[in-house]
């Protein structure tokens, strides 16, 4: 049984004031979810801030970047060593935003994956298509090669603890939606070619949705078979929003 995973990725949003409100305000919220694991992504200059707020909950910090290396003359740049010295669980790689405007190739993104697991910390990887590449039907074609690039230094045994997360780049905050099923077609894909690369660990590996989730969407997406959890947006930037998007399995019943 795959245990959910709901992750809030801020972006490039709030000061470390309006983080650690955020924080304050939202575990209390959630403190009584057990079912599912809860994170939270904020910018760089909140994570030390956020991370002390959240001490003693069960929410999870997550950055929402990293540097393959250790250190070095890399200005600007934040390492692995360093994220686990904040405490961070997790951290984002391949988002859509890095690979279509900052450039990055899915192979920097598998340096990046594998220095993270090589540190302890577990790597949600994005992969996902463009809307000119879902109308020239490469959707899967697409997700294979990110796939295959972005996971090419993640070992066998190191497989569970990779999150995928699936973001149709026409979806990321633009309001539209896949729908469960165009989602779920999706998620099965990467669940097969999972299954394929990395066997019974493959199985294991959960796979996030990513594009516009909101409260009122997130359990029909979340009754999909191999929908795992999300990975949300704007949604998350709110306390109360985010708390009812961790809560979805009360919208179920």
């Amino acid at each position: 049984m795959r245990k959910p995973i709901l992750a809030a990725n801020w972006k490039m949003h709030k000061t470390i004031g309006e983080a650690v409100a955020f924080a304050k305000a939202f575990a209390p919220l959630v403190a009584d979810v057990t079912g599912a694991e809860i994170v939270i992504a904020p910018p760089f200059p909140a994570l030390a801030a956020v991370g002390a707020a959240l001490r003693g909950t069960h929410v999870l910090l997550a950055a929402q970047n990293v540097h393959p290396e250790k250190q070095g003359a890399f200005t600007g740049e934040v390492s692995p060593p360093m994220l686990v010295d904040l405490g961070c669980a997790y951290a984002i790689v391949g988002h859509s935003e890095r690979r279509h405007i900052f450039g990055e190739a899915s192979a920097f993104v598998a340096r990046k994956a594998a220095a993270l697991l090589a540190h302890g910390v577990r790597p949600i990887v994005c992969v996902g298509e463009t809307l000119e590449e879902r109308e020239a039907k490469r959707t899967f074609a697409v997700l294979e090669e990110q796939l295959r690039g972005s996971l090419a230094e993640v070992a066998i045994e190191q497989a569970a603890d990779v999150v995928i997360a699936y973001e149709p780049v026409w979806a990321i905050g633009t309001g539209r939606t896949a729908t469960p099923a165009i989602a779920q077609e999706a998620h099965a894909m990467i669940r097969s070619w999972l299954q394929t690369s990395f066997g019974a660990a493959g199985d294991a590996m959960r796979i996030q949705y990513g594009g516009s989730v909101k409260p009122d969407n997130v359990s029909v997406l979340m009754a999909e078979p191999d929908i795992d959890g999300a990975l949300v947006g704007g949604a998350s930037l709110d306390a109360a929003s985010f708390a009812g998007i961790v809560r979805y399995q009360e919208k179920s019943k």
